[in-house]
C-alpha cells in the first residue's frame, strides 16, 4: 500500500431511498457528496434479506431481492457518469446474521464490490434499536445481552466476507446506558477485529438517536488504537444533507486520540489516508 495519501474526504456509508428509509436517490447523495467537498463516496444501502421467500418482507427496512441487481448497475453506471469528478464506490451495507452467512455470500460474489460493511442490527432475534428493549432486566440480564452482541460482531469479523464492521456500538443508540455495562468482551472483540485485520467506521449517524455523538465510544476508539484496528469513516447518510457529516470533527479527533491514519476501500484494496 505504500506511503498513505495525503488528506482525502470520504464518505463510505450512505443509503437512498430503495431501502424505504431514506429520503433521495443515489445521484442526490453524489451530488451532496461533490457539494460537500468529497472526493470519495461510498453507496451502501442495506442488503435485501436474502435467506427470505418473500421478494421484500420488510419494505421499509431494506431494498427487495429483485431490486438488487438494478441497485448494483445503478451505482455502476453513476460511477462512470461522475468519474473525474468525484470517486463513486459501490457498497452495501449487510445484515449479519450468523446462521444466514452463506446464503449472502453468492450475491456479493457475483458483482464488483469496492466493500462491504458488516452490521449487527439484531441480538436475540430482536432490533438493537427497540427503544423498549432494556426495561425491566437485571443488571446480569443487561451484560448477557451485551456480550451476545459483541459475540455477534466477533463472529462476522472471522467470517471473511466483510471489509467494514459498521457502528460496533450502536446498540447504544436508544440506551445511552449501554456503554457503561461492564465487560470483558467489548476488548475481546477488538483484539479478534485486529487479528482477522478489519477496518471499523466512525459513524456520525448517533446523533439523529438519543445517545447523540458518534459510534464507536471514544474509549473503544482509544482501545482500537492500542490494539492496531484500522478505522474509516461514514456518516450513515439516511438524507443527502448528511454526506460527510462531521468528517472535520471525527479526523481532528481521532489525531487527538492518536491515530495517524485511516482508510477506505476501492476493488476490496484498502488505501490509507494521513489524518
Amino acid at each position: 500500500m505504500g506511503e498513505p495519501l495525503n488528506t482525502v474526504k470520504f464518505d463510505l456509508h450512505t443509503h437512498h431511498d430503495r431501502c424505504g428509509h431514506a429520503r433521495g436517490g443515489i445521484r442526490d447523495y453524489i451530488e451532496a457528496g461533490i457539494k460537500n467537498g468529497l472526493k470519495v463516496v461510498g453507496i451502501s444501502d442495506h442488503t435485501p434479506y436474502f435467506s427470505r421467500e418473500e421478494d421484500q418482507p420488510f419494505p421499509h427496512i431494506t431494498m427487495a431481492k429483485s431490486q438488487f441487481p438494478e441497485y448494483v448497475k445503478e451505482v455502476l453506471s453513476l460511477k462512470e457518469q461522475y468519474a473525474g469528478k468525484i470517486d463513486v464506490l459501490l457498497g452495501i451495507e449487510a445484515d449479519f446474521f450468523p446462521e444466514q452467512v452463506e446464503d449472502y455470500r453468492p450475491y456479493f460474489d457475483k458483482y464488483p464490490f469496492d466493500y462491504i460493511i458488516g452490521s449487527v442490527h439484531h441480538v436475540d432475534g430482536v432490533s438493537i434499536f427497540k427503544k423498549d428493549r432494556w426495561e425491566g432486566l437485571t443488571t446480569q440480564e443487561k451484560i448477557r445481552t451485551k456480550e451476545t452482541y459483541y459475540s455477534l460482531i466477533e463472529q462476522s469479523a472471522r467470517s471473511g466476507m466483510y471489509q467494514i464492521l459498521g457502528h460496533i456500538d450502536a446498540m447504544k443508540g436508544y440506551y445511552p446506558e449501554f456503554s457503561s455495562i461492564q465487560t470483558a468482551t467489548v476488548e475481546h472483540t477488538l483484539k479478534v477485529i485486529a487479528e482477522e485485520d478489519i477496518a471499523i467506521e466512525i459513524n456520525t449517524s448517533g446523533k439523529t438517536k438519543y445517545v447523540g455523538g458518534w459510534y464507536p465510544a471514544d474509549e473503544m476508539l482509544e482501545m482500537a488504537l492500542h490494539y492496531g484496528v484500522k478505522v474509516t469513516f461514514g456518516s450513515d447518510a439516511h438524507d443527502p444533507e448528511r454526506v460527510g457529516d462531521e468528517f472535520d470533527q471525527v479526523q481532528k479527533r481521532l489525531k487527538e486520540i492518536g491515530f495517524q491514519e485511516w482508510v477506505y476501500f476501492k476493488e476490496k484494496q484498502r488505501i490509507s489516508v494521513a489524518l
